[in-house]
């Protein structure tokens, strides 16, 4: 992709997705996701039904009068996204690819953090790390990281959601808010590393899938390419028992990525290229902000 084209690609991104955290998600966000803790803010005097222990006892001693501290949420948080670069992100088959709508979430996600004054950095993953953009702040960074997800090309192609999950636990010794964006393609069993990340960060589940990943149609003998493994095959679609097995596989992915989740208390949204994933992480947000 040359300059000019990305520029272009980066500019209409930044248009959509802007305007999205500026006009839908900015208090949906502000709920959702909490800051670390409170913080210090001013001293007053004390009032019928304060916290005695949050009296200021150098300040009441000086003043002769009780005076308590008086703190506020502390707003500002780390936001990490995780996002898959894996060879099957590039498929699309219904809608957009995997990687375009990744790109426009992340995108969302990043205009959404510096609304609230975040700091924002990325891992990208197939099954190694293919690139980590440590946390800064600002519009500069962001449009930074969008041109990284449009236009970076991964040295692999293969999915391994754990070691990226364990490589984020370990890297980051501060609790930040975490995003995996995934479509959950996987054959390693990521559970264990999910739940440990939770633990000990913030971390929510955006799964983004192709109609063609969940269902097989019956158009005949045709010639597919796995895109991780880059093998070719040809597959008759037109046998119910292909098509049921294919089916199969699919099932058994989202028994295990449900299974993760649930064990975990990870939050989880899954959106379809076809789709408009603001609804999704709308959802997402408000199940959060109701805990």
């Amino acid at each position: 992709m040359d300059a000019n084209e990305l520029l272009k690609k980066v500019r209409k991104i930044e248009i959509k997705t802007r305007g999205l955290s500026q006009n839908i998600f900015a208090g949906e966000y502000h709920t959702a996701f909490k800051g670390r803790g409170m913080m210090f803010s001013e001293v007053r005097e004390y009032q019928y039904g304060d916290d005695v222990r949050d009296i200021d006892w150098n300040v009441t001693a000086r003043h002769n009068k009780p005076f308590v501290k008086v703190y506020e949420e502390e707003r500002e948080l780390t936001v990490m996204l995780l996002i898959d670069v894996s060879g099957s992100r590039d498929f699309g088959a219904v809608g957009e690819t995997k990687k375009e709508m990744m790109a426009e979430i992340a995108a969302t996600l990043a205009f959404s953090s510096i609304q609230n004054n975040d700091k924002v950095g990325v891992i990208f993953f197939s099954d190694k790390v293919e690139k980590f953009i440590p946390p800064k702040k600002g519009r500069k960074h962001i449009l930074l990281i969008i041109r990284e997800i449009i236009d970076f090309q991964p040295e692999s192609n293969g999915t391994d959601i754990d070691m990226a999950l364990r490589f984020m636990t370990n890297a980051l010794k501060k609790r930040c808010t975490a995003f995996l964006l995934s479509d959950f393609i996987d054959s390693h069993d990521y559970a264990q590393s999910m739940q440990i990340a939770n633990n000990k960060h913030d971390l929510a589940a955006i799964q983004v899938y192709d109609r063609r990943d969940s269902s097989m149609p019956d158009v005949g003998l045709i010639r597919v390419r796995d895109m991780e493994r880059g093998v070719m095959r040809w597959i008759d679609t037109s046998s119910k028992s292909v098509r049921k097995a294919y089916d199969k596989i699919w099932y058994d992915r989202q028994q295990k990525l449900s299974s993760a989740v649930v064990k975990s208390g990870v939050d989880l949204a899954s959106v379809a290229t076809d789709e408009d994933f603001v609804k999704a992480l709308l959802g997402l947000f408000r199940r959060r902000g109701m805990r």
